[in-house]
């Protein structure tokens, strides 16, 4: 396992991040989640990341008993908050900072989270309001470092203009070969401002790791087939071109002697700017393919290859 720093911070993640967002939200999965976390640690991942709001609670729960025991300082954990807790509780506002805060670390078990991020852009809350708490929490000594998720470009350089606040040092946008978004500004932006990249979906919710065939039905265990899964996948990954595409794309894979999960792994690990690319998993074996694209070195023309076949 290879390892980056994590924008202006000491933060230093694995290439490869474990993400509970799905996989640890059911308690019938708390087994499979929990073997598949002692196989990211084996494997050297060491940059764990859930949010609040991943089965309200459930996921940080399952992940902070899957860490009981682990030394604190051999991980690097993070949480986030901004959705609906209850009927009354979201947003970025001062009270909901301290309170979702206190709730997470609760339910993780742990007297601080290593970074603490803005799920996504607040509009009724002031910027400097939602900066000063965040502040207050790195002083308190409950937060080491605060990032954001998915925020607009003038949103970003407003925080950043801001006096006498915490920097943020990251942040979690989705990027793959089928959403390209992060290019359109959000990269060198965060590249000028020493901010990273920890991206959700690099593998497109599994879309990229071949398991679907156009006009076939999903494979049984995979996430398209789960009624609670499959709700949050992206129905023009489905399309027969799109999978026609990626299927193709397994010649480029070969001949960079990878899978086609780790070449798509590879792809977005390629930008400087990304720190870690954070993956999901229901089965050690899983961990074991995403973890091994640590490191590779590929062809820049295979990848030139790859994006005319899967133009964004």
């Amino acid at each position: 396992m290879k390892y980056r720093t994590l924008g202006s911070s000491d933060l230093v993640v694995s290439e490869i991040g474990f993400g509970s967002w799905l996989t640890f939200t059911d308690a019938r999965r708390k087994q499979a989640a929990t073997a598949c976390l002692r196989r990211a640690l084996e494997r050297g991942i060491n940059f764990f990341d859930t949010a609040n709001v991943y089965g309200r609670g459930a996921a940080e729960q399952v992940l902070g008993d899957a860490l009981v025991g682990v030394k604190r300082d051999s991980y690097i954990l993070a949480t986030k908050l901004f959705f609906p807790m209850s009927d009354s509780d979201r947003g970025l506002s001062r009270a909901q900072v301290s309170k979702q805060l206190d709730a997470s670390l609760a339910r993780l078990k742990v007297d601080y989270v290593d970074l603490y991020q803005c799920h996504r852009n607040d509009p009724d809350t002031p910027l400097e309001e939602t900066m000063e708490a965040l502040t207050v929490a790195i002083k308190a000594g409950k937060v080491r470092y605060i990032g954001f998720s998915e925020w607009p470009l003038s949103r970003i350089e407003a925080a950043l203009a801001l006096k006498g606040v915490a920097r943020f040092v990251s942040s979690q946008p989705q990027y793959s070969l089928l959403h390209r978004a992060p290019e359109d500004g959000l990269l060198a932006l965060c590249a000028q401002a020493r901010i990273s990249q920890v991206v959700w979906s690099p593998l497109a919710q599994g879309v990229l790791t071949g398991k679907y065939l156009a006009n076939t039905p999903p494979p049984a265990d995979s996430r398209a087939a789960d009624r609670a899964m499959g709700a949050f996948l992206n129905p023009e990954w489905f399309e027969p071109p799109v999978l026609q595409a990626v299927q193709r794309m397994r010649d480029l894979a070969t001949r960079a002697n990878l899978t086609l999960t780790q070449f798509a792994l590879a792809w977005v690990l390629r930008q400087p700017n990304v720190a870690s690319a954070i993956v999901g998993a229901s089965r050690p074996e899983q961990v074991d393919e995403n973890a091994a694209a640590s490191g590779i070195g590929v062809d820049p023309a295979l990848f030139r290859e790859a994006e005319k076949l899967l133009p964004p």
